[in-house]
């Protein structure tokens, strides 16, 4: 028996990547009449989410591509930018810093999600939905280019080093986490051909990410009721070639023993370029 077979599981629908024959795209926003249409289509699969925490102490970035960590925050309210801002971003930085021996970090982007049941992801004034097909939110190409777009002139020398985009996403309701939990995948049951890059079309610009093809080797886990203090590490590129985990397919599903009465998710995700000497 190996040791994915001791832990307590649930079964769950995950969206991987359709058959197409054209590249797939899809928006950052809402698109117009004017816009060719999305191509990404879904292929439902029903796969075993296992629970990691048996097995949190043996789990890391450069092996899984994934950690659960205890990070307590002085943030009050998750919902105010300038608060998350001047307070959650100093935070991180040191925290990431210290989890990864970083000599740098610098955090691009962050964004909330509160699930409205019915309501569509990017639709005009709501909150963000949780994303709900499997995806990684860059590629060998598009980590290093976030880079060039956001260091400037120092760019390049960063780059002579090693370089990780590395998130950090946490729910930030008052009570353990049911709804929409967020599923990860071990990235050494990733095969070569499993993740294919796809168009993120902005409104000034394309960026690319991975959509992620159906394997059965493909192995799934989450954290049941995570807390407001507890944090996921999620590995999302990586410059260094020597690992396993250079790329994490993740997504949201729906937990087939979540209660009804259980509050919508709400969760919070930092965005962030991690920095090593050459």
């Amino acid at each position: 028996m190996s040791d994915i077979d001791r832990l307590p599981y649930v079964e769950a629908e995950l969206n991987y990547l359709g058959a197409t024959t054209v590249r797939p795209r899809y928006y950052a926003y809402e698109p117009t009449a004017n816009d060719p249409p999305s191509v990404m289509p879904y292929e439902p699969h029903q796969m075993q989410i296992h629970d990691l925490r048996p097995i949190q102490g043996e789990l890391g970035l450069d092996v899984q591509g994934f950690a659960l960590v205890e990070q307590r925050s002085a943030v009050r309210d998750f919902w105010d930018d300038e608060e998350v801002r001047h307070v959650y971003y100093p935070e991180a930085e040191r925290f990431i810093a210290e989890h990864t021996g970083a000599s740098r970090v610098f955090i691009f982007d962050h964004l909330q999600r509160r699930r409205v049941p019915g309501v569509q992801d990017r639709s005009r004034g709501g909150p963000r939905q949780p994303a709900t097909r499997v995806h990684v939110d860059h590629t060998d190409r598009s980590g290093p280019q976030r880079v060039r777009d956001l260091m400037g002139d120092e760019a390049e020398e960063l780059l002579r080093g090693r370089v990780q985009v590395i998130n950090l996403w946490r729910p930030i309701l008052d009570e353990p986490l049911r709804d929409a939990p967020l599923a990860v995948c071990d990235s050494r049951t990733l095969g070569a051909n499993d993740l294919v890059p796809s168009d993120l079309v902005y409104r000034d610009r394309v960026g690319e990410t991975y959509s992620v093809k159906y394997n059965p080797a493909h192995q799934w886990y989450y954290a049941p009721q995570m807390r407001r203090d507890e944090a996921l590490l999620l590995k999302i590129a990586d410059t260094r070639t020597d690992i396993s985990a250079r790329f994490m397919p993740h997504t949201s599903f729906t937990d087939p023993t979540t209660p009804p009465d259980a509050r919508p998710r709400e969760s919070i995700e930092l965005r962030t370029l991690v920095f090593h000497p050459a």
